[in-house]
């Protein structure tokens, strides 16, 4: 299981305001490797786990999960992709004001197409694994920043994904809780075998990366 993003280019605005966010870009990413992307605002860091994610079509090049081009797959099949084969985890956890955290990862459940009484069990699993079995009935706002971003991550892994994205997943909790939550993340990432890219100004992720990309090093020509 592996991703490879291949010659990527992509230019985001209209006209006056178009720009080359990313321009041939070539990188791969290990099963059951952390990789973090690394670099200041604007360097292409969201840009890649949108690629990544089928969330954008590049200009060129390919987006290879496994054997499968997701840049190349119809509006349709990306979509079931995104449902089926990639969990999201992002800033701000993106959890929904009214529900459990149960719930949380039971609404999940539905989008991606499966009953959610049948991933009932599953739910409180991954809900115990990141140390939330005792908060299943807890909103989001009974819950610390550090406890939603770890439903954000249960949830993301609920339908077994082959490939993880996460988008700076620290800055939104404190120190303590961070850490934790970076140990939790790579622990996560070895267990499950998943594809895991985390863009990220933190070096504590950093330092607990398997591998990491400097998107300086992969800058467009016109802003090197």
């Amino acid at each position: 299981m592996t991703l490879r993003l291949d010659d990527i280019t992509v230019t985001l605005g209209r006209d006056e305001t178009r720009t080359t966010a990313l321009d041939g870009l070539t990188a791969s990413f290990r099963q059951g490797a952390l990789t973090a992307l690394v670099g200041p605002s604007g360097s292409g860091k969201s840009t890649v786990l949108a690629v990544s994610g089928a969330l954008l079509r590049p200009d060129r090049g390919q987006v290879l999960l496994n054997d499968t081009d997701l840049a190349a797959l119809s509006d349709g099949r990306r979509a079931h992709a995104r449902r089926t084969r990639i969990g999201y985890m992002f800033q701000s956890g993106n959890l929904l004001t009214g529900l459990t955290a149960e719930e949380q990862l039971l609404a999940a459940a539905s989008l991606s197409g499966h009953r959610p009484r049948a991933l009932r069990g599953r739910a409180r699993e991954l809900l115990t694994e990141v140390g939330l079995g005792h908060r299943l009935r807890h909103r989001p706002d009974q819950l610390s920043g550090g406890e939603r971003q770890r439903i954000a991550l249960a949830r993301a892994l609920l339908v077994e994904p082959e490939l993880l994205l996460i988008d700076e997943p620290t800055a939104a909790v404190d120190r303590t809780r961070a850490d934790d939550l970076v140990r939790l993340i790579a622990r996560t990432t070895h267990e499950h075998g998943c594809v895991t890219v985390v863009a990220t100004h933190d070096p504590v992720v950093v330092e607990a990366a398997d591998a990491t990309i400097d998107m300086l090093d992969h800058a467009p020509a016109a802003t090197a």
